[in-house]
């Protein structure tokens, strides 16, 4: 057994030995994103298990080890670490636990220490938890994330974003069911395949698999006539995640309507957005503002890569561009409002919108004050402004049950199929016009 190894802190390791003996737990979020990091990380040597678990045993241990007034997606993070750890059939002292840390505002940057408070309170403090951060806020002997590996991750999220786009805009209309998830799960091998093999991680060669990607999932055998799109906004945990939004996607699939979810790409280039306004709203070095821009460049050229091959497809919508979305959200909210997801939510409806899906469904987590604000706040401004929008705010949390929001969702729906006809897309040029003057442009949440 790994000998247990502490810092000057008193924090416990995640050591060498470690890494050679235990099996790491990693909490999942994004089903086709966290898988290609699943594998990333097996490849450089770890044991990895992403939990897929769902069932109410998992609210009931975050209930039990996590303040009920902390953000709903702390307590069902680490309630399903906990209960994979009692009841996922592991030894709990051959496991770690991998939580992210952004070093952000956000209450997220301390779940890992709410994680470690829980394992304590259960007798199970001698389990090590790592934390996945790029800030420098945690390290480990046994575990850091390489700069090859984080060129390997940054191109899986540009990958994962073009293969839920296109799965989703396939999905409902797949003449053999499971086609598209099939094709999902054959690109993400073969992509981290050509990872191992240096393959993927050149702007010329993801073009081409951009490329590539689109075909195959065109090529997936479709029928039927348009269905109603509704868009999926949120805290970016409730969003994305099956277990912190009741299944959501699946659920709006049954009712026969085409989900459209904003990617994870566009958040990524917010998080580095916000280093770089920092700086010029509240001064800083200009070398980091120098560094982040140069990394978010990047970043938004490959985001343009990505947008032109679903363009030149023929066949998939592409959403549009960071930029785009800055520029859709003045006079709306300002640069200061970033705690939670930001101006960047707003922002997101304000695309959905224009782009000709005006049924939203804005997943509010119980707790996260900044998201009710820059998503349920924002609800009444946007309908003013846009009557033909249709957006319901459904509220996530342990004492909210699945037939309630279903059933908030289903009126949304009723309303949406009473229309007699969509409202078309703007024009992205007029859509970019700035409609407003800015009102709120150094307001901080």
């Amino acid at each position: 057994m790994a000998k247990l190894v502490y810092d000057d802190t008193g924090r416990l390791l995640f050591t060498k030995e470690m890494k050679e003996e235990y099996t790491l737990l990693m909490p999942q979020m994004l089903p086709v994103h966290f898988g290609m990091m699943k594998k990333l990380l097996e490849c450089e040597g770890y044991k990895v298990d992403m939990l897929t678990t769902n069932h109410r045993g998992i609210v009931d241990e975050g209930l039990k080890y996590v303040h009920n007034d902390t953000c709903y997606p702390a307590l069902l993070v680490i309630g399903q670490l906990i209960d994979a750890v009692k009841h996922g059939g592991y030894d709990p002292h051959k496991v770690g636990l991998l939580i992210t840390q952004t070093g952000g505002g956000c209450r997220a940057s301390n779940y890992i220490h709410l994680l470690r408070k829980a394992l304590a309170k259960a007798d199970m403090d001698y389990i090590p938890v790592v934390s996945v951060n790029l800030s420098g806020l945690e390290k480990n002997p046994g575990f850091s994330l390489t700069l090859p590996f984080i060129r390997k991750a940054v191109y899986a999220m540009m990958y994962g974003d073009i293969i839920v786009n296109v799965a989703n805009q396939v999905r409902p209309y797949e003449v053999e069911p499971g086609a598209a998830d099939a094709m999902i799960d054959t690109w993400s091998q073969r992509l981290v395949d050509g990872f191992q093999a240096g393959k993927g991680m050149s702007r010329k060669q993801m073009r081409a698999n951009f490329n590539e990607i689109c075909s195959d999932f065109a090529a997936i055998p479709v029928a039927g006539e348009p269905k109603i799109r509704v868009g999926v906004v949120g805290e970016i945990y409730v969003k994305f995640a099956p277990l912190g939004n009741n299944n959501l996607e699946k659920f709006l699939l049954s009712e026969g309507v085409e989900p459209v979810v904003p990617g994870l790409t566009d958040f990524i280039i917010f998080k580095i957005y916000n280093r770089v306004a920092d700086v010029e709203l509240y001064g800083g070095k200009w070398i980091k503002k120098f560094g982040c821009n140069l990394f978010m460049k990047y970043i938004e050229a490959c985001q343009r890569d990505m947008i032109a091959a679903l363009e030149q497809s023929g066949r998939f919508r592409a959403p549009g561009t960071f930029q785009d979305l800055h520029r859709l959200v003045h006079g709306y909210l300002g640069d200061g409002n970033k705690m939670g997801e930001g101006w960047l939510l707003t922002a997101e409806m304000l695309e959905l919108i224009h782009s000709g899906t005006n049924n939203i469904v804005c997943t509010q987590p119980f707790g996260c004050l900044p998201n009710h604000i820059v998503g349920k706040g924002m609800i009444r401004k946007l309908k003013d402004d846009y009557p033909y929008s249709n957006i319901v705010a459904i509220d996530y949390d342990p004492g909210a049950t699945k037939i309630n929001q279903e059933n908030r969702i289903k009126l949304m729906l009723a309303n949406a199929r009473g229309l007699t006809h969509d409202q078309p897309a703007r024009p992205r040029e007029e859509a970019l016009r700035p409609e407003r003057e800015p009102q709120l442009a150094h307001a901080n949440i």
